[in-house]
């Protein structure tokens, strides 16, 4: 890799902050249309043809007691995010380390791999009726059929395979054929049809790979995961001439009223300044606004982009439960995405969401020590002390249960409201930037998730079901996005419809921040879509 010097003095056309879903499509994209792109990546470069290359949860091999330094590595290793979040609690605030990635490929790495389109309701969120407190807008700048080429572009970057959703048919696409289902999920599948569902094959970015059953969770040892940095940041380094540098913290962003000059960084405890004509910043619907808040200066008082007071709010991450269901068969998918249906996706008046597998959970060691961190921060210390006496015979237990189910997950749309919202942490060392959430969930938003529960435990009678409710912890931010929301109004988003920050003309934020309604389904293949959009855009038509 060149060194760090001859990367900053080079003219750069793009600069790239974050090498996720966005950062990384957008990028790769760019550097095809001919651009000098560089991007920075706060997490680790790995190289999928790295044979080092970590192919578990982090929380198995991370030493209990270790330095926080040791910790950090592995963590890193593992492509994980290892820095602090916060949320207020009842007495102080509770720190946590979110389930998020922090390397090539950003969270995609991690993923299970489930690319799938949103719905043309989803462009339109004000049709269903939603709570008045909510700060949910009639509908989304662009719509559904200005997306599809764009879709129809992604899914074909990524390799995506499934079957058609029944309920979509007449929307006239189509992916790679999907491998064969395993006799459990083949199982749920015809049992949902005789009840009069419709279910489908889950799309999924996946080359199939006779070793492998999913790794949603970890990185892939395999090469069969088609995440961002795989299919978009090596080939944009390997072929295309971009330059890389990671393990590279950004700090704050620096320039005129209007134009962004420089990015000052950290690497090695080391800061530097970078500059290129066009700034992307990509570092997730968390990071990318506090970079933002961070840069204050005389023409920003308020952080750059907030000339309307909406940055960091309207966080939104979906209401995800579980639902355990113990079939007939013995050969379950592992981790393997498979099926899925959207028959509850809009129910009467409400827009609830999707149903899918969801893989394999984490070793039965690794959900009793979530279960013991969780009961720490919620009861005095004697019921933690309590449950770490029963904790041998708690993990064998989860073991025989979830070594016999098949898991599907409820992923439901989440509402944005003006007080959840990200801050930075104040009285933080210089150059740590460390947010702060804060999240609550409304009593319109908890019916609909009793709702919701409700309509899916009846449909998967008689089949033995435990439900393993996730929904209301604020420390599961599954699908954080909205943060930065893009609109034709500049009082009342960060961004215009094509992702530019108002008032600034090389700034962008490309990454799930800008949705202004969070969908019912997995957000990837959207924030791909829209990167694509973007890069066309500006490359193709030479507008802003």
């Amino acid at each position: 890799m060149d060194k760090l010097e001859d990367i900053i003095s080079r003219d750069w056309d793009v600069i790239v902050v974050g090498t996720g879903m966005g950062g990384a499509t957008f990028g790769h994209r760019a550097a095809v249309l001919g651009k000098k792109v560089l991007f920075l990546e706060k997490g680790k470069y790995h190289p999928k043809n790295d044979g080092a290359l970590v192919h578990d949860f982090a929380e198995t091999f991370v030493k209990q007691g270790a330095s926080v330094q040791s910790q950090k590595s592995d963590y890193a290793d593992a492509g994980r995010w290892s820095g602090p979040y916060f949320y207020p609690g009842k007495r102080k605030e509770i720190e946590f380390t979110p389930f998020i990635g922090a390397g090539a490929g950003g969270s995609s790495a991690l993923y299970g791999g489930a690319m799938e389109r949103f719905f043309a309701d989803d462009f339109q969120p004000g049709k269903f009726e939603h709570d008045p407190g909510s700060s949910i807008p009639g509908h989304w700048p662009v719509s559904y059929e200005e997306m599809a080429p764009y879709y129809g572009m992604a899914e074909t970057l990524y390799r995506v395979h499934g079957s058609v959703d029944p309920l979509r048919e007449n929307e006239g696409f189509e992916y790679l054929a999907p491998e064969t289902m395993t006799k459990a999920s083949k199982e749920l599948f015809d049992f949902f049809t005789r009840g009069s569902l419709n279910p489908y094959r889950l799309p999924v970015a996946y080359d199939p790979h006779e070793d492998c059953r999913g790794c949603q969770g970890f990185l892939c040892r395999y090469q069969c995961k088609n995440d961002s940095g795989k299919i978009c940041l090596e080939p944009a380094i390997e072929r295309h001439g971009a330059g890389l540098i990671d393990e590279c913290d950004v700090i704050r962003l620096e320039g005129r009223k209007k134009a962004i000059e420089k990015i000052v960084c950290l690497k090695n405890g080391k800061e530097f300044k970078v500059g290129g004509r066009m700034i992307i910043l990509s570092a997730g619907a968390v990071m990318s606004p506090l970079i933002l808040m961070n840069s204050k200066n005389e023409d920003h008082p308020q952080g750059m982009g907030n000339g309307s007071g909406m940055l960091g709010k309207n966080f939104m991450r979906h209401h995800i439960d579980l639902y355990a269901v113990f079939p007939r068969s013995s050969d379950l998918p592992g981790n393997a995405k498979e099926i899925a249906f959207n028959d509850f996706y809009v129910s009467g008046k409400y827009k609830y969401g999707t149903v899918q597998s969801f893989g394999a959970l984490p070793p039965s060691g690794v959900l009793v020590e979530e279960i013991g961190e969780d009961l720490s921060k919620k009861f005095p210390w004697f019921v933690s002390r309590a449950f770490s006496l029963i904790k041998p015979l708690v993990s064998l237990f989860l073991n025989r249960v979830f070594s016999k189910t098949l898991i599907l997950a409820s992923i439901k749309e989440d509402l944005p409201y003006l007080e959840n919202r990200v801050e930075l942490k104040k009285g933080v060392p210089t150059g740590a930037l460390v947010p702060v959430l804060h999240y609550s969930l409304s009593g319109f938003e908890r019916e609909r998730i009793k709702h919701f529960r409700k309509l899916l435990t009846a449909k998967f009678k008689p089949y033995r079901v435990m439900l393993l409710k996730q929904s209301e912890n604020i420390e599961r931010i599954a699908h954080v996005c909205g943060t930065c929301r893009f609109g034709d109004d500049p009082d009342t988003s960060v961004l215009n419809k094509n992702n530019r920050v108002h008032g600034m003309d090389n700034l962008y934020v490309i990454d799930a921040s800008f949705f202004p309604s969070s969908g019912g389904t997995n957000p990837s293949l959207t924030i791909a879509a829209n990167a694509i959009r973007i890069a066309d855009h500006l490359f193709k038509a030479g507008k802003s």
